[in-house]
């Protein structure tokens, strides 16, 4: 059984900085979760993306379960409930949509597992809230801003917020987001760099990971 909604949430808030990744080669997956989890973080995104998805993610879960236990290990790129009925079956702690979907809300109610929905417009986060989301991923990042947190809080005061995509791994974007009232950003490739990864260099990857990890002590 997956831990509460609200553990997970605070979790989320704690670390700040959410990784989101897929790749086709487990190994590859496998070393970026541990460039992660060493670099200090403690939530992993991992998303739906091929066809590989199912069968990384348990890879992946296996490792959590034997090295990191303190690690939060969820899904993302989630449409619909079916889906999500498989990776919770499959020992995913939270399921992340880019799309704010009842069906999958209702499901994840029902499982007891955290639901954040995607979501761009009033209108859709105005969904989210009416089917009990607690966090809200803002996406495309890049396009709304920081702007649009400071614009939207005041509506949705109960809701939370994490942009995912257009958030630089820099302190001047890590301070304009959360300047605006986010309570963590997920980030894909601007801190998981292609290069990086396609080279295989895993402990320069790390130190960028603690480097803007380290962004976040900054603001404190």
């Amino acid at each position: 059984m997956a831990p509460s909604p609200e553990v997970i949430i605070a979790a989320f808030e704690q670390t700040g900085i959410i990784p989101v990744f897929y790749h086709d080669d487990a190994n590859v997956c496998l070393e970026v979760l541990q460039a992660c989890y060493d670099g200090g973080l403690r939530v992993f995104e991992f998303t739906s993306r091929g066809e590989n998805a199912r069968k990384n993610f348990a890879i992946l879960r296996d490792k959590k379960l034997a090295t990191m236990p303190d690690l939060y290990l969820g899904i993302g790129t989630i449409k619909n409930a079916a889906d999500a009925a498989v990776y919770t079956g499959m020992g995913a702690d939270f399921i992340v949509c880019p799309v704010t979907d009842p069906e999958t809300a209702a499901y994840c109610r029902s499982e007891n597992i955290l639901w954040i929905p995607g979501c761009m417009t009033p209108s859709e986060i105005s969904v989210a809230e009416k089917n009990e989301a607690k966090l809200v991923k803002l996406f495309p990042g890049n396009v709304l801003g920081p702007g649009y947190v400071r614009a939207i809080k005041p509506l949705f005061p109960q809701l939370k917020f994490m942009p995912t995509g257009g958030v630089e791994p820099t302190q001047v974007s890590m301070d304009a987001w959360f300047d605006a009232g986010v309570v963590c950003v997920g980030m894909g490739s601007n801190l998981l760099s292609k290069a990086l990864i396609e080279s295989g260099d895993w402990q320069t990857l790390k130190e960028k990971i603690v480097q803007t990890f380290a962004f976040l002590g900054a603001m404190k």
